[in-house]
């Protein structure tokens, strides 16, 4: 049995053609009710998060921003804590750090950095938001790890949220999911992006029975705090019309699945308003899943979807 929080919905973009068509993009997401803008961190198809976030708090006043996630690997938690902090507190609270231990290989090829394997990857995440929570807590902050060391470390600014923003970790294994159990606020459940690119190997872990597990491994791992534990799904595939069949079956081809698994799947959401509306709430009772996150590529579907944001916040 889950524990159902109220829904929240929020939307992921890559980025606008200037200025001001991304301060237009963050006012009508908080306009039509989202609670939270986000932004990947990728090198390739994607602005740089931190900046762009900054200009969309100020363009709003109760949207939330925060990244999809932040690549662990690209930035030093003391560095990374002080511009979360700094975002914080010029937006009064209004920020969500989504932090990974990063997945993309040609993130890594580009940058020409080693790509660790995923456990050490992983281990390197711990002990970076150990250093964030510790830098966000106290007046200054001393750590000796495996891969971290800091000396009477400060953070400065503090961050208008006492003890800092909300840390979202996900992912689709075992090893990422009880990290988060342990020390996220809000939990990414995900594929699984082991192969370092998304195809049918990805597509084939977004299945139910997969969830179900992930499920049990966060519960297993967060013991009594997982009542508390808000667990959010990144949604890939969005239609909202009356062909629910038809679009996956034009889907299906492409992803290696059936059309059943493929409307099945958390990461799909497909249908009439009504629809998917029951969907949500037959996916909350099954998975716990509330925080709805729709990626929008070309910044149609966060209109489309509009409808469901409207009948389904905070219920």
């Amino acid at each position: 049995m889950t524990i159902e929080h109220p829904f929240r919905f929020g939307t992921q973009q890559r980025h606008a053609p200037d200025a001001a068509g991304w301060r237009s993009l963050a006012c009508r997401a908080e306009d039509l009710g989202y609670s939270s803008l986000f932004l990947p961190d990728h090198f390739h198809d994607a602005w740089s998060p931190l900046v762009p976030l900054t200009v969309a708090a100020e363009a709003t006043t109760t949207l939330k921003v925060g990244t999809l996630v932040i690549d662990n690997d690209f930035r030093h938690p003391l560095v990374l804590a002080r511009e979360i902090a700094a975002l914080d507190l010029l937006s009064e609270g209004r920020v969500e750090l989504g932090i990974g231990a990063g997945w993309m290989t040609a993130d890594y090829e580009q940058a020409g950095l080693a790509m660790d394997p995923p456990g050490v990857r992983i281990a390197r995440l711990g002990e970076a938001v150990e250093i964030l929570r510790g830098l966000w807590s106290e007046d200054s902050f001393s750590f000796t790890g495996s891969n971290y060391q800091l000396r009477q470390a400060v953070c400065t600014p503090r961050p208008h949220t006492p003890g800092g923003p909300p840390l979202i970790i996900g992912g689709g294994g075992r090893r990422v999911l009880t990290l988060a159990a342990q020390h996220a606020d809000i939990i990414g459940v995900a594929a699984k992006l082991s192969s370092g690119v998304v195809g049918a190997e990805t597509a084939a872990t977004a299945v139910r029975h997969h969830y179900l597990e992930r499920l049990e491994w966060i519960r297993d791992a967060a013991g009594p705090r997982f009542g508390d534990l808000e667990l959010q799904v990144l949604v890939n595939l969005v239609y909202v019309g009356p062909d629910r069949k038809g679009f996956a079956e034009s889907i299906a081809p492409l992803v290696d699945l059936s059309p059943e698994d493929i409307l099945d799947a958390p990461v799909t959401l497909a249908g009439t308003v009504d629809e998917i509306c029951d969907q949500l709430e037959e996916r909350r009772t099954m998975y716990g899943l509330s925080y709805i996150v729709i990626q929008d590529s070309d910044q149609s579907a966060m209109q489309a979807f509009a409808p469901v944001v409207e009948r389904l916040t905070g219920r």
